[in-house]
């Protein structure tokens, strides 16, 4: 049945569900892809790695602030990657109290496995769906992320990105 204009009930518990699962589905290929990179990298670490990727080498604070930890959060996520090489911590020139973090080549590498696993996993997935289907879900997806937007996950406290 089509629904028209002004006649939308609202979500369906089915669909609230179907949401539900997808979310939990998506978490799942997150979580399996740090077991792929066989490094022993926490989720939340992983956070870490993907937000200093983004930000390059900056403050620990700045970290902090991008991920929405407290200062002593990201110490304490930052020193364990610092002893499993995957970051390197340094000091600002001018600022000798400020502690800045970057990437080692293993952190970067590490990233990008991740996500090219990531990337492998989606594409064995989506290819085991009809094509109508998978352009139908991309639309709707896109939708959704358009009604959430950018800020949404943003606001939260915790750290981001996945």
């Amino acid at each position: 049945m089509a629904i028209t204009a002004g006649q939308d009930p609202g979500p369906s518990e089915e669909e609230i569900q179907a949401f539900q699962r997808a979310t939990r589905d998506l978490i799942g290929v997150a979580l399996h892809s740090l077991d792929a990179a066989g490094q022993g990298v926490s989720l939340a670490q992983m956070r870490v790695l993907l937000a200093l990727r983004d930000l390059g080498r900056c403050p620990s604070s700045k970290v902090a602030g991008a991920l929405g930890l407290g200062p002593s959060s990201v110490t304490r996520l930052a020193e364990r990657l610092v002893v499993s090489g995957h970051v390197v911590r340094g000091a600002d020139a001018h600022h000798r109290s400020v502690v800045t973090l970057e990437l080692s080549d293993r952190g970067a590498a590490l990233v990008e496995g991740v996500l090219a696993w990531r990337h492998e996993e989606f594409k064995r997935i989506l290819s085991r769906i009809d094509p109508v289907l998978r352009v139908h879900a991309t639309q709707a997806l896109g939708e959704f992320h358009a009604v959430v937007g950018e800020a949404y996950a943003s606001e939260l406290p915790g750290p981001m990105p996945l």
